[in-house]
């Protein structure tokens, strides 16, 4: 007897045989990726900014009955949405370079690209632009350094060419800061050695480090300047300077800790200006002997006008 073919719900063997297809192409493309997985995620200086509506006083309720008639609801043309986050087109990145025996960041903006560890291992090697330079920044990493492979939260990258003792630990400092910026690195591994993170080159860092506002930024009134320090009794104190040199705004804050150990610090300062110049944010440590300013970072921004 001959048995009846089998029958399958409409559409179900082909949507099967098209579902196994596809896994093995997932499968097959997972295999071949590239094993240095180039992107290290977004920075955290990256986010895009977020349209808010204009604040102000929240007008008070209108009693019922007595208002206009609601208006009908909105009929929307957009298309419909997607579900899927749009990826921002630009992305900032923090750049450790080099200045007087210790190493100092900076930030650049540039086209998003999933290959953030060539783009900011690529920026390091360039080199500070002309304003960074005229602070004293340098680079000592020189051009072609790749991340080779980013597994489990260690970045591989080849032994950095020969170079002196001091040298070649200022080149790793910037690399290991600079790369682990990203969420995605945790440490850093130079050919077969064991891997650093930020710790190992802390002796690198100046007593003061400045994170914000950077070289060449045009800042508004108030500014927030940011960064860490180790300084006496945690006391940090910060200055604003017009194009002359004279003194706009001075304030101090404390941070999280000091005397021996690193801490974070942040503060606003507010300035009045009537035009828009050029100016210095000096961040720095008073004496406890003499009472002058020490451990000093002078930080060259443009002042945007705050009116009379």
């Amino acid at each position: 007897m001959t048995r009846p073919p089998t029958r399958h719900p409409a559409g179900r063997a082909p949507l099967a045989r098209s579902g196994a297809a596809l896994a093995v192409v997932l499968l097959l493309a997972a295999g071949c990726a590239d094993p240095r997985g180039g992107s290290l995620g977004p920075a955290p200086t990256a986010a895009s900014p977020v349209a808010t509506a204009p604040t102000g006083p929240t007008p008070p309720p209108t009693p019922a009955g007595t208002g206009p008639p609601p208006a009908p609801p909105a009929t929307s043309t957009a298309p419909p949405s997607t579900g899927a986050t749009p990826r921002p087109q630009n992305l900032t990145i923090e750049l450790w370079y080099v200045r007087d025996g210790r190493i100092t960041p900076t930030r650049r903006t540039r086209p998003a690209t999933p290959a953030t560890s060539r783009l900011a291992l690529t920026e390091l090697a360039a080199g500070p632009t002309t304003a960074e330079a005229a602070t004293g920044m340098t680079t000592l990493l020189p051009a072609g350094v790749e991340v080779t492979r980013i597994a489990d939260g260690v970045a591989t990258l080849p032994p950095l060419p020969a170079a002196s003792a001091t040298s070649r630990r200022l080149r790793e400092a910037q690399v290991v800061y600079t790369l682990t910026q990203f969420p995605t690195v945790r440490r850093v591994r130079f050919g077969t050695g064991d891997p650093v993170n930020r710790a190992d080159y802390a002796d690198l860092l100046p007593p003061i480090v400045v994170t914000s506002p950077v070289v060449g930024q045009r800042v508004t009134s108030p500014v927030t300047v940011t960064g860490t320090a180790d300084v006496f009794e945690a006391t940090v104190n910060v200055r604003i300077l017009d194009a002359a040199g004279r003194e706009l705004a001075t304030t101090f804050t404390t941070a999280t800790c000091g005397t021996g150990c690193r801490g974070d610090y942040r503060v606003g300062v507010r300035y009045r200006l009537t035009r828009e110049q050029r100016g210095t944010v000096e961040v720095y440590e008073v004496s406890p002997a003499d009472g002058s300013r020490t451990k000093l970072v002078a930080v060259p921004v443009t002042l945007a006008a705050t009116g009379r």
